[in-house]
Order: C-alpha cells, then structure tokens, then sequence
C-alpha cells in the first residue's frame, strides 16, 4: 500500500465526459410531472426555465456526456482536484482502516458547485440567453454561478435564504465580487417574496422559497433562464467528473474504497463521488457500500416519504419523485446552509429505493467537533456541510476499529469554511446548538404533499 499523501492526476488526465447514471439503473426512474395538468413533461415543458441543450443532460439515458471543450479549459483552472491519504485522521482515530478524501475546495470558489456552474452558464451563453437567476442557501452555488457567469458575461441574479444571507456577510461579498447580484429571500423584489413576508415579516427564508423567486423572474423574460445548483439530473451529471478523478487516483494509490461517502442535501456533491462507483458496481465491478450523511435537522431520506412533490414552496417547478419532507417545511438555522433543503434529488433518492445506498443523519454540534478534528489533523478547515461527510468517514473508521477492519474509505469534502468561521467562533464560544425542526411542522408539510396518481 503507497505511502503517498497526494494523488495527482495531470491535466490530459482529466475526463473528457461526464458519467450518467440513469444509463445503468435497473429500474428507470419516475416520470416527471407537469405542475398545472400532473402530466408528464416533455422537453418544451421545461423550455422557459432552461436551454434544450440542458434539457437534452436532463432526460438522456447515454452513459457518457462528452465534455465540450471549452468546459474543460476553465475546468483547468482547478481540475483534477487533488487526492489525499488522511494520514493524520487515522493516527487521530487509532484506527487501522485506510481514509482517503478527494478535495474540491480548490476551487476558485471554495467548493464542487463550479463543476455544473460553468457548463451551465456555457450552455446558457451558447443559446443566446444574458441573465441567469438562481437560489443560494450557504452562498456556495452562488459564488460558483457568480464566477461562471463572469466568464461568459453573463448578468447573474441569486435570491439567498435569509438566515444564510445574515450568517455569512462574506459569501455574499464574494457574489459581487465576481459581479452577481445579491438578494435576501424572501424579498419585495418578487409577487412571492412579497406574499411570504405579508404573513411574516421575520421569516428566516429556505430553499424552497428562493427557488420559487428565482423561476418566478425567471419566466419574465425571453433573454433569463434559470440554473439550479443541486438536485437535477444534469446537475449530478456534471459533478461525476469528482468521481471518475477519484477511480483513476485510487487506482493510483493501488486500492479500491470500500465505503463511499458523502454528505447530502440535495444531492450533487454527493451524486459526484458516489454515482461513478455505483454504476461500475452495477456493471459488475466492486460494490462499495454507499453512505449518504445528511443533517437531522434537515433529514429528507431518514424521515422524509418517497413521493411526488415540487421543487419549490410557491409550486411553480415540475413534480419528482424523491425523499421529501415536503415543499412547505422549513428547516432551522442551522449552519450548514448548503443542506438545507426539503428534498432529496430524485436520482440520489431512486438509489435509495433500490437499496444502492444507506442514509444515516448527524446532529450539527457532533458534526463541528469531527471537523476540528479533521482540521487538527489534516490541516484543511472543512465547510460546515462537508463536517457531515468527515462525521460519517469517522463513524466507518471507528467501526472498522471496533471490528478489526482494514477497510479503505473515500469521501468527498466537498468545500472549504474560510468564510464559515462565525460558526466555528460559536462553536468554541459553546453557543452552537442542534437545532431541531417542529414535529408538528413536519406532519403538516408531509401531510399537504400533492394528491398524484401514479402514472402508468
């Protein structure tokens, strides 16, 4: 077994298409409904909101999608991010189990969201469109349209969850720097906004809302379509390019995972690392056992129902299947921004159906204490959403010590905290705490999902 640190693949290294899951399901996914007739979308359905050549990402059943080329120069910029044997985190844990983390803070912007940030702004630019708008809850896919849409100049407009909008100042300074448009949501800038606030002022804001602002601009005009940073199918396409690095650097470092791990909210860091490993297993390779770590205040796919919902509160987007804990409920305070949404991407919660992956959920404060030992040990000061997925490697390396196990684990850190150190602040003041979400809220949301019959 190699000794190295690092895993380090040259630029011609880097893959020139993307992975598609849906190629090698063994069981297609759900269709998707239309909000209005509860029919099945087709392509012009979806037509307002993105380009066809997105739209054509989104319902393709190849296995691979090539790349375009200048996708892969700005991709230059960071990519292939690098590979690293956590040394450190085993002689911290005692454990004998082998942990490897692929790093995508090495991004310009902190994070994996560029890796579907630039195809879909180059696809956008591609058919003419000048304006993107989107939703923000940490400020991590914010940034990251912020910085592609720079690059094709391209006008960007983000509606950001409230409470993230107040928690991280510098995420939103780092939206304007790259030239974006910054909005508290809900705002008075939108019909939706707007009635949201009337019933309450105060109101902390989620995912759900800004996505509801974001399409509901979106539509108003010929020249703006609407770019999502998680839960689409072409989104977790674009992010595969995580996992198909992290295949050629293990086979570099001569092993094989034998965990998978990622943290989940609504999908597509997640999606990135795990996707490539589950479809070379459905191809007949090795079958790691897939762990999706979500936060329990937010826990679409440990206590969410597997049924159609909408993408947004307001109930604009087209219905999917998924894990959800319904489009009215809305999550606490909580820090890791980037996990607070209601649903689970339909693609990450199909494999859930087929028994592809487990989900386990970790409180906020357990997940803190793993990131400042992961800090203490490997010296990288992990996002707040990437602390779920070091909690959930560690949980597997300390198994693998009780049992006597040498397992090999990889798991995705999927960003940086450089701008999150208020929440480390308090959490050595002792003033973070496990938020919890109202039971009764819960209830109300799952129990207001949409009445759909299954389609034939």
């Amino acid at each position: 077994m190699s000794k190295q640190t690092k895993f380090l693949l040259n630029e011609d290294q880097m893959p020139k298409a993307w992975y598609n899951l849906q190629a090698d399901f063994p069981k297609p996914l759900p269709v998707v409904l239309h909000p209005g007739t509860m029919q099945p979308v087709g392509p012009d359905d979806l037509a307002p909101l993105f380009p066809m050549s997105l739209i054509m990402q989104e319902v393709t059943t190849e296995r691979e999608v090539e790349i375009p080329e200048p996708v892969r120069d700005i991709y230059r910029l960071w990519r292939p991010a690098p590979l690293y044997r956590a040394h450190g985190l085993e002689r911290a844990l005692g454990t004998c189990a082998k942990i490897y983390y692929k790093y995508e803070g090495v991004s310009p912007a902190g994070s994996h969201k560029p890796n579907t940030a630039v195809p879909q702004a180059f696809f956008n630019k591609e058919a003419g469109v000048k304006r993107l708008v989107t939703e923000t809850g940490a400020g991590q896919w914010g940034t990251s349209l912020a910085f592609a849409g720079g690059h094709y100049g391209l006008e960007v407009e983000v509606f950001q969850v409230r409470v993230s909008y107040e928690q991280k100042p510098y995420r939103r300074a780092m939206m304007e720097t790259y030239g974006a448009r910054c909005v508290a949501s809900p705002s008075m800038q939108t019909e939706y906004g707007r009635s949201v606030l009337a019933k309450r002022p105060d109101h902390p804001g989620s995912l759900g809302i800004a996505i509801s602002e974001a399409v509901e601009l979106a539509v108003q005009r010929d020249d703006t379509k609407y770019a999502l940073g998680s839960v689409l199918n072409h989104v977790l396409l674009h992010q595969t390019i995580i996992g198909l690095e992290s295949m050629q650097q293990m086979e570099m470092a001569d092993t094989w995972p034998d965990v998978v791990v990622g943290c989940t909210g609504g999908g597509s860091n997640f999606a990135g690392i795990a996707f490539p490993f589950i479809g070379h297993g459905l191809r007949g390779g090795p079958k790691p056992r897939i762990v999706a770590v979500e936060p329990a205040a937010c826990p679409s796919m440990t206590r969410g129902k597997y049924a159609y919902d909408f993408g947004d509160t307001a109930k604009m987007t087209p219905l999917t299947k998924m894990h959800t804990l319904g489009s009215q409920f809305t999550p606490p305070g909580f820090h890791a921004g980037g996990l607070r949404y209601h649903g689970m991407a339909p693609m990450v919660s199909h494999c859930k159906e087929l028994g592809l992956l487990e989900a386990v959920s970790f409180n906020q404060v357990e997940c803190f204490a793993a990131g400042v030992m992961f800090a203490r040990a490997e010296g990288i000061v992990p996002a707040p959403e990437a602390n779920h997925a070091i909690k959930g490697a560690i949980e597997e390396a300390l198994r693998c010590k009780r049992e006597g196990k040498s397992e090999t684990i990889l798991f995705n850190l999927c960003g940086h905290g450089h701008l999150d150190m208020v929440s480390y602040q308090k959490y050595f003041a002792g003033e973070l705490t496990d938020e919890t979400y109202d039971e009764s809220e819960l209830a109300m949301a799952l129990a207001g999902l949409p009445s759909v019959p299954e389609p034939v």
